[in-house]
C-alpha cells in the first residue's frame, strides 16, 4: 500500500513570530544570568529542572493541549518556534522536552481521565520527565521485534524483560513504555504490542546508565523484573499500539531538534572564518546553509500538517533521516572549510565533540537503514 508524500508550503504566522522575539529575550536573560552557557561543549539542552519550571510558567510546555489540562490551546507552529529557539541556543530543556514533544499528546489520546488530570498539569509546569520504551537489546530500532512481555494478571499486568538507548530514564518519573502482550501473527508482525504509562518509582524497576563516547550519560537500559503495572495506566487498545506508536514518532521525528543537535558546529565556523571568508569557503558555507534552510522548510511543512490533524508519518522520517545524515557531516565539512583558518581551542572542543556524539544521532528516533525502509514502504518499493 503506498502513499502520496508531500510537504505542504507553510509559512509561520506573525504571531509566531512575535513569540520568537518574546523566547529569544527569555534566552539571552537566563545566559546573562548564568542558568546556561550556549557555547559549553556538552552542556547543550542538558537536564536543568529548575529552567524547566521557569519555561513552564510562561506557558511555553503544553502549548497545543487543552487549557484545562494546563495546556495553552495554542498552534503546533507557535510550538515550534519555541522548540527551535531553544534548540539553536542549546537550552536545557531534557527535564520537560520529551513530554512535551510525544508523551502529553500521546496521554491526551488514551490515558484515563484521572491519568490526564494528574499528570498532564505537572508536565506543563515543567516538573514531570518522561522517557519513551521503545528500543530494546538486540532489536535496536525494529519496534516490532520487541520481547519485553506484559502478562496480564489480577488488577493488571506483569512486566519483564528490558529497554535500551532509554535517554533520560535515570532522570525520569515516567515512562511510556512499549511491551508485548501476545504473539505477532503471521499475518501482521506488528499485532502484539501495547503502551503503558510506567511511574519509573515502581518496584521491579533498575536504570543502569550507557555513556556515549564522550563519555557524556543521556542513554540508559532499563531492566524490568516482575514490575506490576496497574490496569488504569494501559493507553489505547491491547495488542494495537503499533498505530499508536507510529503516530508518535511523527512528533518525535520532524521537530528542528532533529537537525539543529550539532548546529553549534555551524555558528563556530561562522566565528572563526569572519565576515570575508575565502571564495571556497563562502561556498561551504552557502551549501550548508541552503541545506539547513530546506531541512527547515520540511521541518515546518511537518508541524503544519500536525496542526491540521494529519499523520505525516512519511514526511517525519524523511526529515529525521536527512537531518541525522546533515548533522552528521557537519563537524567533517566544518574542519575542512577551517583548515587554513586561525581556529580557537572551543571550536576544536565542539569539533571533537560533534564527531564523538555523531553515533547517537542515528539512534535516537530511528536509525537511518529503520527510516528508509519505512519510506520505501510508503513509496510502494517495499
Amino acid at each position: 500500500m503506498t502513499a502520496a508524500i508531500r510537504f505542504d508550503p507553510i509559512r509561520l504566522p506573525p504571531g509566531a513570530q512575535a513569540l520568537r522575539a518574546q523566547v529569544r529575550r527569555f534566552v539571552q536573560d537566563e545566559i546573562a544570568a548564568g542558568t546556561f552557557d550556549p557555547r559549553a561543549s556538552g552542556m547543550g539542552r542538558g537536564y536543568n529542572l529548575e529552567f524547566s519550571r521557569k519555561v513552564g510558567a510562561r506557558g511555553w510546555i503544553g502549548m497545543t493541549w487543552p487549557k484545562k489540562y494546563g495546556g495553552g490551546e495554542r498552534s503546533y507552529l507557535e510550538r515550534y518556534v519555541v522548540t527551535e529557539e531553544f534548540s539553536a541556543a542549546n537550552a536545557p530543556v531534557r527535564a520537560h522536552f520529551v513530554a512535551d514533544r510525544q508523551s502529553g499528546p500521546l496521554l491526551l489520546k488514551y490515558a484515563s481521565e484521572r491519568i490526564k488530570a494528574e499528570v498532564l498539569p505537572r508536565i506543563a509546569r515543567g516538573e514531570c520527565c518522561f522517557c519513551i520504551g521503545m528500543s530494546e537489546p538486540g532489536s535496536g530500532s525494529d519496534l516490532f521485534a520487541a520481547r519485553t512481555r506484559a502478562v496480564k494478571v489480577g488488577g493488571g499486568w506483569r512486566v519483564n524483560g528490558a529497554k535500551v538507548w532509554t535517554t533520560e530514564a535515570h532522570h525520569a518519573d515516567y515512562m511510556i513504555g512499549l511491551f508485548r502482550t501476545s504473539a505477532p501473527t503471521r499475518e501482521n508482525r506488528r499485532h502484539g504490542l501495547t503502551q503503558f504509562l510506567v511511574d519509573m518509582t515502581w518496584p521491579g524497576i533498575s536504570v543502569n546508565p550507557i555513556l556515549d563516547m564522550s563519555g557524556r550519560h543521556d542513554f540508559n537500559e532499563v531492566v524490568f523484573a516482575d514490575c506490576f503495572v496497574p490496569d488504569e495506566y494501559l493507553l489505547g487498545a491491547v495488542d494495537l499500539a503499533w498505530q499508536q506508536a507510529t503516530s508518535e514518532l511523527a512528533y518525535e521525528r520532524s521537530g528542528p531538534e532533529r537537525f539543529l543537535e550539532t548546529a553549534y558546529v555551524l555558528f563556530d565556523l561562522l566565528g572563526v572564518l569572519g565576515a570575508r571568508p575565502e571564495p571556497r569557503e563562502a561556498e561551504g558555507i552557502g551549501r550548508l546553509a541552503a541545506q539547513l534552510h530546506v531541512l527547515r522548510r520540511m521541518s515546518v511543512s511537518v508541524a503544519g500538517m500536525l496542526a491540521q490533524g494529519k499523520e505525516p508519518v512519511l514526511e517525519a522520517s524523511i526529515v529525521k533521516d536527512l537531518g541525522t545524515v546533515w548533522e552528521q557531516a557537519l563537524p567533517s565539512r566544518a574542519r575542512d572549510l577551517a583548515a587554513f583558518a586561525e581556529k580557537d581551542s572551543l571550536f576544536e572542543e565542539h569539533l571533537a565533540y560533534a564527531t564523538n556524539i555523531a553515533p547517537k544521532l542515528t539512534i535516537q528516533g530511528g536509525t537511518t537503514e529503520v527510516l528508509r525502509g519505512i519510506i520505501a514502504r510508503g513509496l510502494g518499493l517495499r
